[in-house]
């Protein structure tokens, strides 16, 4: 725990921590959060303890702070995606057709899910990822969604 200490050694550490070992960095990720970081590169563990360091020197956010930049974050809320995109935008019974490397797949879409090869599934992103054998975003890979309006 850092005990209150003038200005200039508070300015101090935090103007050495670039300079510092990461085994020097998870010393005062302990001392300041009490647990270890775990798997964090040095670069991203630096702003952190800066922040954290000054914030317990002198002080966090107010409540009434903490309290407008919820309704601020509130307001700013971007309209999130229907996690069932295409059953939303599309019939059952719907067949989303793509070509990976040369050969064709095709999913059909069901009131609960949609079928690949004689598989269920409850989105398509794992058909996707089944497909390609890589992370892909389902609507992404088949096409199914909306194009935004360009202001």
């Amino acid at each position: 725990m850092i005990e209150a200490a003038p200005n200039n050694a508070i300015t101090a550490l935090i103007h050495s921590l670039p300079t510092l070992p990461k085994e020097r960095l998870v010393e005062l990720w302990r001392e300041n959060f009490g647990k270890t970081p775990g798997r964090i590169r040095p670069e991203l563990m630096r702003p952190i303890l800066a922040f954290r360091i000054q914030e317990r020197t002198y002080g966090g956010l107010s409540t009434e702070t903490k309290d407008r930049l919820r309704q601020v974050m509130g307001s700013l809320e971007l309209k999130r995606r229907s996690h069932n995109e295409a059953r939303n935008r599309f019939k059952p019974g719907t067949r989303l057709v793509r070509e990976w490397k040369g050969k064709t797949h095709e999913v059909i879409l069901r009131d609960d899910g949609y079928d690949y090869l004689g598989k269920k599934y409850k989105s398509l992103s794992p058909i996707a990822c089944e497909i390609t054998g890589t992370h892909w975003s389902g609507p992404a890979f088949f096409g199914t969604r909306k194009k935004e309006p360009k202001k």
